[in-house]
């Protein structure tokens, strides 16, 4: 998100995160407009650091109705998640909110290490310090302890 003079701002996002997976249907609606589109809204309002809309091509859910995009099986209504790595306290904040919007599907949350988040710039401009972090380690680069000691 850029800052008033254009320059990417950064979230200094590296280390253990949550990968919050939010599954629904394309058809779904909150406050008549599409729900995928609502809660990308609310992830932007929240200050989110990104999110991304799938579009699936054939799933089922709790209903165990299959919606696909094959033509001989066609459905209005394709299978959407919608993914968003944030810290544990952003994410937790978020559910209630996604609670009262969400009328059928499914929530997870999983753990996972981010290695690189920063904008595209061109290599010229990248600064020096944005490298990717493959030590193995799942701990923040703010922590002292790794994460499995605790």
């Amino acid at each position: 998100m850029p800052d008033g003079g254009g320059t990417p701002t950064m979230h200094g996002f590296k280390g253990e995160r949550v990968l919050m997976r939010i599954h629904i249907g394309e058809r779904d609606k909150h406050n008549g407009k599409p729900l995928y589109r609502e809660i990308v809204e609310l992830l932007r309002r929240r200050h989110c650091a990104g999110a991304t809309v799938l579009r699936a091509i054939m799933g089922f859910g709790a209903s165990s109705r299959v919606r696909s995009d094959r033509i001989e099986v066609l459905s209005l209504d394709l299978p959407i998640v919608i993914e968003v790595v944030d810290t544990e306290e952003q994410i937790q904040g978020l559910l209630p909110d996604l609670d009262g919007m969400i009328g059928g599907g499914l929530i997870t949350l999983e753990r996972a290490k981010v290695i690189m988040y920063r904008p595209h710039l061109a290599e010229e401009e990248r600064p020096a310090s944005w490298p990717i972090d493959i030590t193995g380690s799942w701990r923040s680069v703010d922590d002292d302890t790794d994460a499995t000691d605790a």
